[in-house]
């Protein structure tokens, strides 16, 4: 006996990201007050602007090792999962 799969999606349901993250959550808290704008100007010299592969953004990356440093998290891979949630 074949079994047709009738369920189907019928709505869309839109996601912000800004939503899934808490009003008084610290990493909100420290977006507010902290400017991250000036690791560019640290950085600029280090990054090649005409060739090779595109690099990360220096201010997620920075952002990235921060809430690695905060939440005690010292491995990459747990790090990346925590930043995925």
């Amino acid at each position: 006996m074949i079994n047709y799969r009738n369920n189907t999606q019928q709505a869309m349901e839109l996601v912000y990201i800004d939503q899934l993250v808490p009003q008084n959550h610290l990493l909100r808290k420290i977006d507010q007050y902290i400017d991250f704008s000036f690791i560019y100007d640290l950085t600029r010299d280090m990054y090649c602007h005409n060739n090779g592969r595109p690099g990360i953004d220096p201010v997620v990356l920075f952002k990235m090792i921060f809430i690695g440093y905060l939440y005690g998290i010292r491995s990459e891979r747990q790090l990346v999962k925590e930043i995925e949630v």
